[in-house]
């Protein structure tokens, strides 16, 4: 018959696997959400995008959830050492994967402005960025998942690529705008777009920051790359820069 330490631990491991259950919805979400946003960006369709949008309450439940569960664990079983990590680990990896989700709302809120205007060539780079960010977020959540450091460093580093084609679509849509000044509105709708998938990537990476110190108990103390050179000026859009 279990004792009653035993009750405590399974209900305890109960516990954490309604978290990392609830924190694997909501990454499918915010997956879904940013596919959903790109397209609706291909197919031009403004009333699909509003239901892209309206879908973000889903994924803003859950972390309410999550938060929820958190501070009950804390106040309940008052964890430590790696089981603490556990917890804390959960509240933030559901803060960044809400964010994922209000990124995918705000490029789906810019479809719906980039169809009152004639479509634009720059666009079609969207979805490239799109689906690296994508892989990212998947990654990442495997490696929550699996408890792997070694995949979630793999996209901590992978980060820099989705930078490096921001980079490339910024100046892209700097040149479309210098050649017409009719194609500032709608490449501005493009270039906030492009940002916003940018900043999942590096929430995708802060996931992975979480992951490796759950998984390790030490922190990524080495700088993080980045291929983001939009603030720096190092950006020239008549001169791109040689790799």
């Amino acid at each position: 018959m279990p004792t009653s330490n035993e009750h405590i631990l399974r209900s305890y491991d109960d516990e954490l696997s309604r978290l990392k259950g609830e924190l694997a919805r909501m990454g499918q979400i915010a997956v879904a959400q940013i596919e959903g946003a790109m397209d609706v960006l291909e197919r031009r369709d403004s009333r699909a995008a509003e239901r892209v949008i309206l879908n973000d309450e889903a994924i803003d439940q859950l972390e309410a959830s999550v938060s929820h569960d958190v501070l009950l664990l804390l106040a309940r079983r008052q964890p430590m050492a790696r089981d603490l990590r556990e917890v804390m680990a959960a509240l933030r990896i559901a803060a960044d994967i809400e964010r994922i989700g209000d990124y995918a709302a705000n490029v789906a809120k810019r479809t719906i402005a980039l169809n009152l205007s004639a479509p634009i060539p720059p666009a079609a780079n969207l979805p490239t960025l799109a689906e690296t960010a994508i892989d990212l977020v998947r990654d990442v959540l495997i490696a929550y998942r699996e408890s792997d450091p070694d995949l979630a460093r793999l996209v901590w580093e992978r980060d820099v690529e989705l930078d490096a084609l921001y980079t490339s679509l910024f100046r892209e849509l700097l040149t479309y705008m210098m050649e017409d000044s009719r194609n500032i509105t709608p490449a501005t709708h493009v270039l906030f777009m492009a940002k916003n998938i940018e900043r999942i990537g590096d929430h995708a990476t802060n996931i992975a920051e979480n992951v490796w110190f759950l998984a390790t108990g030490t922190p990524l103390e080495e700088p993080r790359k980045k291929g983001d050179l939009t603030a720096t000026g190092a950006v020239d859009p008549e001169r791109p820069r040689k790799d």
